[in-house]
């Protein structure tokens, strides 16, 4: 563990420009469809961090060859096979989107991670296989795939009220499956649908036939997943952080190259900032936030973007009027329980939050400083940044969580601060 590290303190309201890394949950997903797909790929300007390594390694390990070119990868396919050893670590990306995939290799595929990874929600998935007639060791990690080399597919029906990273691992092998695979949701709304609308736009860019008329209904044709040179967009999640300091500040913030269109859950952030009293506008290819004359509390439900909570919750302690956030329910089972988390580490900084059974009530008053902990959540580290600009004494215990999606991120804070 890393010595806590002291959030820079704003002495003034910024005025500064980011240009963000890669996507991880584009990268991810690249770099599965790359494995599968009928010859070579390149993933142009990927995020190299913790989860994407994760991700190239697992799949290194099963025999695809992933070699560096120009700023970024050249992905080469070939005949999937155990035996190998995968390593989730804190990825859910890796822990949900490989299982489905190692079943198409030959021999014994072992999965485990870090120690939080164990308790994230992985059983329907695994249960959802074995209804395909994939052979498992257990319903949680650690476990072995023994896989054929092969999966009939077929129609399944899995519960995927707790993370729609289910829907979306399916997906993305289905069509290399034989009969292809039609996914039918059972149970509470599906969080995050922006995820999965993420992953039917790049299977359908890569040729893949993808059926998503009817609700928590989706059916992948069987055939080939064509070669593709992907390039990657900025990670609008990472954006959170950087856009919030406009606000905690009361200055402005330019991101670089924001996507006019994209898949990407933090484009929410365009719609969620002006309710808190921002000014969000396109400048050419960039997004520009400016803040307003102080921060206003709001009631919003955050079912389908629950990564943006952390920040969106700090900001709300910073504001000047009561906030509710719902439809988050399911943070628990993330990197880290983040709803108690939030609660708990704001109230340690003098906030007056209050868990909900489906999210939090967050009420105005003085905040203090002190240790504020991450959980080895790089979302908890960048709401602990946020609320360090506007409160003396702030330090995050574990900054080296944001290395899970943004390696260089202390270093573009302090350069963002300064």
């Amino acid at each position: 563990m890393s010595e806590p590290w002291p959030a820079p303190r704003a002495a003034a309201p910024l005025d500064a420009t980011v240009t963000l890394p890669g996507s991880k949950s584009l990268t991810n997903r690249a770099l599965v469809l790359a494995a599968l797909a009928d010859g070579p790929s390149v993933i142009e300007r990927p995020l190299r961090a913790r989860d994407t390594s994760l991700m190239a390694t697992a799949l290194g390990s099963l025999g695809v060859v992933i070699a560096d070119v120009a700023d970024g990868w050249r992905v080469a396919p070939a005949p999937l096979r155990g035996p190998a050893r995968i390593d989730c670590g804190l990825a859910g990306t890796v822990l949900r989107f490989l299982p489905p995939l190692a079943a198409l290799a030959e021999g014994p595929v072992d999965f485990d991670g870090d120690l939080r990874a164990r308790e994230r929600p992985i059983q329907p998935l695994l249960a959802a296989l074995r209804d395909l007639g994939v052979r498992l060791s257990d319903d949680r990690l650690p476990f072995r795939i023994n896989g054929s080399g092969e999966v009939r597919g077929g129609t399944v029906t899995i519960d995927a009220s707790a993370s729609s990273q289910f829907v979306s691992a399916l997906l993305l092998v289905g069509a290399r499956y034989h009969d292809g695979i039609e996914i039918r949701h059972c149970g509470d709304a599906v969080p995050s649908a922006p995820h999965i609308a993420m992953t039917v736009s790049q299977l359908r860019a890569r040729g893949v036939s993808v059926v998503d008329t009817d609700a928590d209904r989706w059916v992948v044709q069987p055939g080939p997943i064509a070669a593709h040179t992907a390039a990657i967009e900025p990670d609008l999640s990472n954006a959170a952080p950087f856009l919030a300091a406009a606000l905690a500040t009361g200055g402005r913030c330019r991101i670089e190259h924001w996507p006019r269109s994209t898949d990407q859950a933090g484009d929410r952030l365009r719609a969620i900032l002006p309710m808190m009293g921002a000014r969000v506008e396109h400048d050419g290819r960039d997004l520009v936030v400016t803040a307003g004359t102080g921060i206003d509390g709001v009631t919003l439900d955050l079912h389908e973007v629950g990564e943006l909570t952390p920040v969106v919750a700090a900001l709300c302690a910073l504001a000047s009027s009561p906030s509710r956030l719902s439809g988050i329910a399911h943070l628990r089972g993330h990197e880290s329980d983040r709803l108690a988390a939030i609660a708990g580490q704001l109230n340690g900084l003098g906030g007056r939050v209050t868990e909900l059974p489906d999210g939090l009530r967050i009420e105005p008053t003085s905040l203090h400083g002190g240790i504020f902990s991450s959980f080895a959540d790089h979302r908890m580290a960048h709401a602990g940044a946020v609320l360090g600009l506007a409160v003396d004494g702030v330090s995050v215990d574990d900054v080296t969580a944001t290395a899970k999606t943004f390696p260089e991120f202390t270093t573009a804070w302090a350069e963002f601060v300064r």
